[in-house]
């Protein structure tokens, strides 16, 4: 039988108990959002009948000042006056090491599904696949900008958007 002082003593006990874990949540959420990074690539390229428009936002969690990993979307449209227009959408998984403070060594996961359609006249046949990249890099970084180049280790000159394996980049998080 539970007498008086006890059930004041359970219901002190819970609330206690509920006020750790609220608190502990709380800063657990808190310290969550001090170690994630945003940032992300805008393109845009045009001349002589070309167009290509891309957006691509990430996000890093920053383990501690050498390691973060990360997630990021890619949403990409090309066009090519009387020869083919294309969107591609896809997702890649980062991850980033520095050894020391101002080198940084990343690999990249790359998935896009590629929808590409050609003008009519051309008989070429339109093309729906999906495409994987997996790039490894390196760069110079300070502070919250890394600067450097990468390579596609994957790289199918038939089937990849990009026209070389070896990309520089630019990378900026906040």
């Amino acid at each position: 039988m539970i007498t008086l002082i006890n059930k004041k003593s359970l219901l002190l006990l819970l609330t206690i108990i509920w006020s750790f874990n609220t608190l502990t949540a709380q800063q657990l959420e808190n310290d969550f959002w001090k170690h994630v990074r945003f940032g992300g690539g805008i393109g845009l390229s045009f001349g002589n009948g070309f167009f290509s428009g891309t957006l691509a936002p990430s996000a890093l969690y920053e383990f501690n000042n050498s390691l973060a990993m990360g997630i990021g979307l890619n949403g990409t449209y090309n066009s090519s006056k009387d020869f083919y227009k294309s969107t591609i959408f896809g997702g890649s998984l980062i991850g980033l090491y520095s050894p020391i403070n101002t080198i940084q060594l990343s690999a990249e996961f790359e998935e896009l599904y590629v929808s590409r359609k050609y003008d009519n006249r051309l008989n070429f046949q339109d093309d729906n696949y999906w495409y994987p990249a997996l790039f490894l890099g390196a760069g110079y970084r300070n502070r919250n900008v890394t600067f450097g180049i990468r390579y596609d280790v994957l790289y199918d000159r038939n089937k990849s958007i990009y026209a070389d394996p070896w990309a520089p980049f630019v990378r900026v998080y906040f």
